[in-house]
């Protein structure tokens, strides 16, 4: 018995040393850690899959800011006609636009799931039952002792559609998710509860958790985005903290909900669109602003996504404590995704090898410093001799030891929206139970480009349409544009510029939509900087038009 007992207990602490990870500051990045875990392939592969899983539905049954899903969904099913929908509708004073849940989800901008695999997609999705689609990408049905309650989880921000294909891990461009929460707000004093119960037949358990969600709104601090494709994800932590004492646990208290502690985030911009996940697996900083310098950025994520949504941190940090599985596996597929590959969509003769090469060139006098260094197929020797498809692959990325942070002019927005809550952030005793620390920087991080022609637009602010106006003078770049959805590849995306078409190009159904305008002169939206120092010497570009197209030719491949 004690031989037996000795043997498990040299596989317990062996598993701990193959999951263990150095999540300290300025800790050297000597490999892109795919593999995060260092586990052999077919446990890799197994938690990779497990992790999917977590994304797509989320697993935090601590939050109380639930929604009671049957009556949701019977208010939305029933006729537009229906006696019981207008009493609603009169009772909270709103007029919903909606006239199903499948509308519902739409506009919240969470993606069906495909019932095919996909081919093009660098991140296979985990095999789903038929029931586990029934709900959209991100969506989540969790099981409550009060009924089913529905929730959004990582894939509903950290998923898109692309050309028809659904890469997970790849920024969504259209997320509503903190409106989402700001309309809820708006709502949530008109709901008697009773009342509730009594035109929609609810059970009383699900009564007591539209209850219980309505009151947690109160530590809510929900923000509407300025431009639909970016979120105040920020700003809510912020404000939302601000709503809480000012004590190791950020305790929820009706007088901090009804007194705030002022923060510039209520009225400054600081909005940023969902980065991508595969840049994560490079860097020591999190963020597209570098704040986060030390702690596991899936701790932090949920940490964030909890303040946010009002929950109680002690009962948040006896989740912690108890889910580390779910934590791991989905650290461990968010290091290893991959970013989509354009020839998968293009074809591999819509690259021209010869024009990629000379565009790598002006890469590496240009862009390589801040950004990485690419090694292709055709760097290989005999390259040459390999196949069209294999000379364009990265065979090697080199990034920096340790993640540095830059200021390149763009828009300073999100760096200084860090600095107003930075401090509440790190006093948290849960933030430092998991080593989470967050110190403002003054710039951004300049992220490897795998993927790169699947981020548009770019900057974290979605300020630049594409890639040529990107390699044009800042004062001269479009001002505004029209962003659309990436359904057909001739039409809704340029592969010329890689990125939206602009002017005369711009699909006209685009147009009638004014919620996909953007405009630059708005507060956070500056489409200014990253242009002097790197191909912009006193005042002159260095490269002529051709160039730039060789330029971009070659981030095709990368």
């Amino acid at each position: 018995m004690k031989s037996l007992k000795l043997v498990q207990y040299f596989l317990f602490t062996a598993s701990l040393s193959a999951f263990a990870q150095d999540w300290s500051r300025d800790v050297e990045v000597n490999y892109p850690r795919e593999n995060i875990y260092q586990l052999e392939q077919r446990s890799f592969d197994r938690k990779v899959n497990e992790g999917r899983k977590v994304a797509l539905f989320y697993p935090v049954t601590v939050s109380e800011l639930l929604i009671p899903y049957r009556p949701l969904k019977t208010f939305f099913e029933s006729s537009p006609n229906d006696p019981v929908r207008k009493i609603i509708f009169d009772l909270a004073r709103v007029v919903s636009p909606f006239k199903s849940m499948p509308e519902v989800f739409e506009w919240l901008g969470v993606h069906e799931f495909p019932w095919t695999t996909q081919e093009e997609t660098p991140n296979q999705l985990p095999e789903l039952s038929a029931d586990e689609k029934e709900l959209p990408m991100g969506a989540t049905l969790i099981k409550t002792e009060n009924g089913e309650a529905l929730t959004f989880g990582c894939a509903a921000c950290h998923a898109a559609d692309l050309f028809g294909v659904k890469v997970l891990g790849l920024t969504n461009r259209f997320p509503r998710a903190n409106e989402f929460f700001r309309q809820g707000q708006k709502l949530a004093p008109y709901v008697n509860s009773f009342v509730f119960k009594e035109i929609l037949k609810t059970t009383e358990g699900e009564r007591l958790m539209m209850l219980k969600a309505k009151n947690v709104t109160k530590w809510v601090g929900a923000k509407q985005p300025v431009v639909l494709g970016l979120d105040t994800s920020l700003a809510q932590v912020a404000l939302s903290l601000a709503k809480r004492e000012k004590d190791p646990y950020a305790t929820r208290t009706f007088k901090s909900a009804l007194n705030p502690r002022p923060n510039k985030l209520s009225t400054a911009v600081a909005d940023s669109k969902p980065a991508v996940w595969w840049n994560v697996k490079y860097k020591n900083r999190w963020l597209s602003d570098g704040s986060i310098v030390s702690g596991n950025p899936v701790h932090t994520n949920f940490l964030w996504n909890e303040i946010g949504r009002g929950t109680d941190l002690k009962k948040l940090e006896e989740w912690m404590n108890k889910s580390q599985d779910e934590i791991e596996a989905l650290t461990a597929a968010v290091f290893a995704s991959r970013a989509p590959r354009y020839e998968k969509f293009f074809g591999v003769d819509s690259i021209n090898i010869q024009k990629a090469k000379k565009g790598q060139k002006h890469y590496v006098q240009s862009c390589q410093k801040c950004h990485g260094t690419y090694e292709k197929g055709w760097d290989l020797l005999y390259g040459d001799l390999l196949s069209k498809t294999k000379q364009i692959q990265n065979i090697k990325v080199i990034y920096h030891k340790k993640t540095p942070v830059i200021d390149v002019g763009t828009d300073p927005g999100r760096y200084l929206g860090m600095k107003e809550f930075a401090q509440d952030l790190n006093e948290l005793q849960i933030s430092k139970q998991l080593n989470a620390m967050v110190e403002p920087q003054k710039g951004y991080v300049p992220p490897p480009l795998d993927g790169i022609w699947a981020r548009w637009p770019y900057f974290h602010n979605n300020s630049i349409p594409n890639l040529c106006a990107l390699l044009t003078k800042a004062e001269e770049r479009p001002k505004t544009y029209y962003a659309g959805k990436a359904i057909d590849k001739e039409r809704d995306y340029d592969q010329e510029c890689l990125g939206y078409p602009i002017g005369e190009k711009t699909p006209d159904e685009w147009k009638e939509n004014l919620s996909l305008f953007y405009d630059t002169k708005k507060e956070g939206l500056s489409n200014a900087g990253h242009d002097e120092r790197i191909f912009i010497k006193d005042g002159k570009e260095i490269y002529s038009g051709q160039e730039k197209s060789e330029l971009i030719e070659f981030l095709k491949t990368l």
